[in-house]
């Protein structure tokens, strides 16, 4: 029931994901005298679904901790006990980002060896798609989550986008080793034992993000949700600058005419609602969280990524890369002692 087109665009998009992935069964939860209808109106995917009823949702505006106490009966955490109880295999909402994590870490708990789930989501590059993580979950992470981080990524990578030996970098204000605070350096210098066996690039920029510098760039949830956030606010100015200048004169106009064949291809390329889905890695159980601006078509995309995440295995081969590398808390360094605040001074990035 969550998201600003719910359940409309909900039932939209599992119609849409059906279409794809035909073998995929569908538990609908929230009030049935509001599904119910839009579900007959795809009878493929009426007799593909089920339906539990509840009436109560958790709204956006929502503190996490209220909606933990006081939604025991709503739409996501009935959805969420279904995966615990085994009557589901993920979970996919466009809800209250907050409340959807602290439920699904309360219910599902997290993966052994991991302390804090992330929230993880592929971003469109140069050279292909690059797995960002975190964006939101944690906005304070010690050396010991970004090495967590980048364990989960790495896994990420490998089982949902193919790629064999995945880069990792940590983003940074620089690519300096002494740049960043005292967190980043020791979880670079972690990293850069290579007792974890990762390929660890080093320090990246937000500018790498997008040249494809790295397959994975770790950071904590404050920075990676403004990163997010700037990329998504970039690609909407982007498109609407380019649509004011085409329909600025009639030579705009007839320019668009010829190059609409390309432009075409990189809105397709650059389409928010591709990307859509974001999944909470690190807990026992898949949890995808769509954006609650979406449509139909961006959440078949979050129905998607929650299909790619159980078909590839990627539940079991983060357990098992974290049995292989061990302990983590065992490889990170006891924490320097505090050095003396610098004075401030005055400098140009």
């Amino acid at each position: 029931m969550g998201g600003d087109k719910a359940p409309g665009m909900v039932v939209d998009g599992a119609a849409a994901a059906l279409e794809r992935h035909q073998q995929v069964r569908f538990l609908f939860v929230g009030d049935e005298a509001r599904l119910k209808p839009l579900i007959e109106q795809h009878p493929g995917l009426a007799t593909a679904s089920a339906l539990r009823h509840t009436t109560e949702v958790v709204t956006n505006d929502a503190k996490p901790s209220v909606a933990l106490r006081s939604g025991r009966q709503s739409s996501m955490r009935l959805a969420i006990n279904a995966v615990h109880e085994g009557a589901a295999d993920a979970v996919v909402s466009a809800g209250n980002t907050g409340a959807l994590m602290a439920m699904a870490k309360f219910v599902l708990k997290t993966a052994p060896g991991i302390d804090r789930p992330a929230i993880a989501s592929v971003f469109p590059t140069a050279r292909g798609e690059t797995v960002v993580l975190d964006l939101g979950a944690n906005v304070e992470c010690d050396a010991a989550n970004l090495v967590q981080f980048a364990v989960m990524g790495d896994a990420f990578a490998r089982a949902v986008l193919g790629i064999e030996k995945p880069s990792i970098g940590l983003l940074n204000v620089g690519s300096e080793d002494q740049k960043g605070h005292e967190e980043l350096r020791q979880a670079a210098a972690i990293l850069r034992e290579n007792k974890l066996k990762l390929d660890f690039h080093g320090f990246v920029e937000g500018s790498d993000i997008p040249g494809g510098a790295v397959d994975v760039v770790v950071t904590d949830g404050f920075t990676g949700n403004i990163a997010l956030k700037t990329a998504e606010g970039t690609a909407r100015l982007y498109t609407r600058v380019l649509r004011d200048a085409f329909a600025s004169s009639w030579r705009g106009k007839l320019g668009y005419l010829l190059a609409r064949k390309g432009i075409e291809t990189v809105r397709k390329r650059f389409d928010p609602r591709r990307y859509n889905g974001a999944i909470l890695v690190g807990l026992n159980g898949i949890a995808i969280k769509s954006h609650g601006s979406t449509d139909g078509k961006g959440f078949a995309n979050a129905i998607n990524q929650a299909v790619n995440m159980l078909t590839s295995g990627y539940a079991g081969r983060i357990q098992d890369e974290l049995q292989r590398l061990g302990t983590l808390a065992e490889a990170t360094p006891e924490p320097a002692p505090a050095t003396p605040t610098p004075e401030p001074r005055t400098a140009a990035g």
